[in-house]
């Protein structure tokens, strides 16, 4: 592994409570005990700044005490976790665990993780709002939610949400889905970036190649280059290091047309 340190990208994204969070974050599910320690020890000595987990992933707890061994100051890393929709009716409760295994007062983005049936929407997204006001959560959002259903629980609150986490990556771009989010001030953050097939596909390969990069750097830096939050996650050192290592180049226009094409192909 090479001594050099990434070059981590300052790419950032404004939330709509005035927070700013950081377009690369390091994912963390399916990372469990501790090899989530190592792998978010590791992501902290890189220099990732924005911390992904959830409470279905079962790793808050290592997550944490990474974060409260690195060194680094809490207020200088933005965590995320998520409450899933089984936990309608105990949403603080929920988060106030997730606080105490995260070894922190407060998270700077809470999500719905995925979309409840009928009415659980609108009464988690009450309690989020709870949350946010009571300052335990400063950000919050939601995840795989369709813009129908982000209007549907803004509407009916009167706040939407800074964020919406969904599965993206070059094969699934869809401009439509980009330009909903801009429309609504919703920041896009994608997940599953380096899976389904990217990491192989000749285009990404092809630039990748030309540029000297991997095909998750390129990956990694078309998220950056649209504005949005891409949360790669490894348990290797060096692939956690490379993915971070990607402010020292450009997608060109034409890099970012053709790599925005693959969602439709």
């Amino acid at each position: 592994m090479s001594d050099a340190a990434p070059r981590v990208p300052h790419h950032t994204a404004a939330l709509s409570q005035g927070a700013t969070i950081p377009l690369l974050g390091f994912g963390t599910w399916q990372i469990k005990g501790e090899d989530a320690v190592r792998a978010t020890a590791a992501a902290l000595d890189s220099g990732y700044r924005h911390l992904d987990t959830a409470t279905v992933y079962g790793n808050e707890g290592e997550v944490g005490r990474a974060l409260a061994e690195s060194g680094v100051a809490r207020e200088d890393v933005f965590v995320t976790t998520k409450c899933p929709p089984m936990r309608a009716g105990q949403e603080l409760a929920t988060l106030r665990e997730s606080l105490e295994l995260l070894q922190t007062d407060h998270v700077d983005l809470w999500l719905i993780h995925w979309p409840g049936e009928g009415s659980v929407n609108t009464e988690m997204w009450r309690a989020f709002v709870e949350a946010r006001d009571a300052g335990l959560a400063k950000e919050i959002g939601v995840s795989n939610f369709d813009p129908a259903l982000i209007d549907e629980i803004t509407e009916a609150t009167g706040v939407r949400p800074a964020v919406n986490q969904i599965e993206w990556s070059p094969l699934l771009f869809d401009a439509e889905v980009l330009a909903a989010h801009l429309e609504r001030g919703v920041v896009l953050e994608g997940y599953s970036a380096l899976r389904g097939g990217t990491l192989d596909h000749p285009v990404i390969v092809e630039i990748a190649e030309r540029l000297g990069r991997t095909p998750a750097q390129v990956i990694i830096r078309w998220h950056l280059q649209h504005g949005v939050i891409v949360i790669p996650k490894s348990v290797h050192a060096e692939r956690i290091r490379s993915n971070a290592d990607v402010d020292g180049f450009d997608l060109s226009d034409d890099d970012m047309a053709a790599l925005d094409a693959l969602g439709g192909a």
